[in-house]
């Protein structure tokens, strides 16, 4: 690991001026960022850390009824506050890693990473969530540009994430087991009015919706609205983990089954 600065502000407009800096870095929890640096594939001037800052922590319901998670939220704690009322999201945050990673990783930082089998950019699309940083807010279907790209802008900073809570909603996520990502992970979230569905893992574009499952299940809740659909491979990953068509076959098994659990 090369020699660095570390900065640990209080607030976000102390962590905005710090990133100003020439060649600073965010560090949310770490848990991609550091092994990188480690490996020597990064390399930053300055890190400066967001977990000391309280007003970017947390799990809240605003008035207008949405689920409010601080940027700088573990999963661990989104997996505990959120339980009660959005167990969809608390059972993916549950899910993610081992312990190790769910009491250091953040939401926020999982968000602006956008790994392509990353579970959390999976709920925000599919619940259809608004993620907020110190500028401007950004809906969902705004945020992902593809494989570890964001529309986030250099130096901003997720500092909320909204969530409009679904009637039901159910994550199902095929774990590759030896790095406890998604091989294919599929979240499902019914609104009144309509379905939303969202795959991870899956895409070499990132993560996206499956429209044609939502139009079927948006008519009909049911696992066999998605029996006759199929999902096209020409654009899912293949590797040695699972071939193209292996995967494009795991997303109808993992909608159906998150549909089935979600009813």
């Amino acid at each position: 690991m090369y020699n660095f600065e570390f900065s640990k502000p209080s607030t976000i407009a102390e962590a905005v001026a710090a990133l100003g800096q020439e060649e600073a870095q965010a560090l949310g929890g770490g848990q991609t960022l550091l092994p990188t640096m480690k490996q020597r594939l990064a390399q930053t001037e300055t890190l400066v850390s967001l977990n000391g800052i309280a007003e970017m922590q947390g799990v809240c319901t605003n008035d207008a009824g949405e689920l409010c998670i601080g940027g700088a939220t573990t999963h661990a704690t989104v997996a505990r506050e959120a339980a009660a009322s959005f167990p969809g999201l608390a059972g993916l945050a549950g899910r993610i890693g081992d312990p190790a990673v769910r009491n250091r990783g953040t939401i926020g930082g999982s968000l602006a990473n956008n790994d392509p089998s990353a579970c959390y950019p999976a709920a925000v699309l599919g619940a259809g969530a608004t993620v907020v940083t110190n500028n401007r807010a950004i809906a969902a279907d705004d945020f992902f540009d593809g494989m570890f790209t964001t529309a986030l802008d250099e130096g901003e900073i997720i500092t909320e994430v909204k969530f409009p809570v679904p009637q039901s909603s159910n994550y199902q996520k095929f774990v590759q087991p030896a790095s406890r990502f998604a091989l294919v992970g599929v979240f499902v979230c019914k609104f009144a009015d309509g379905v939303r569905v969202a795959v991870t893992g899956a895409s070499s574009d990132g993560v996206f919706r499956w429209t044609e499952a939502e139009a079927a299940l948006s008519g009909d809740f049911s696992k066999g609205a998605v029996d006759g659909l199929a999902v096209p491979s020409g654009d899912m990953i293949s590797d040695l983990h699972g071939t193209a068509e292996y995967r494009a076959h795991l997303v109808k098994v993992m909608t159906g089954r998150a549909v089935a659990a979600a009813s």
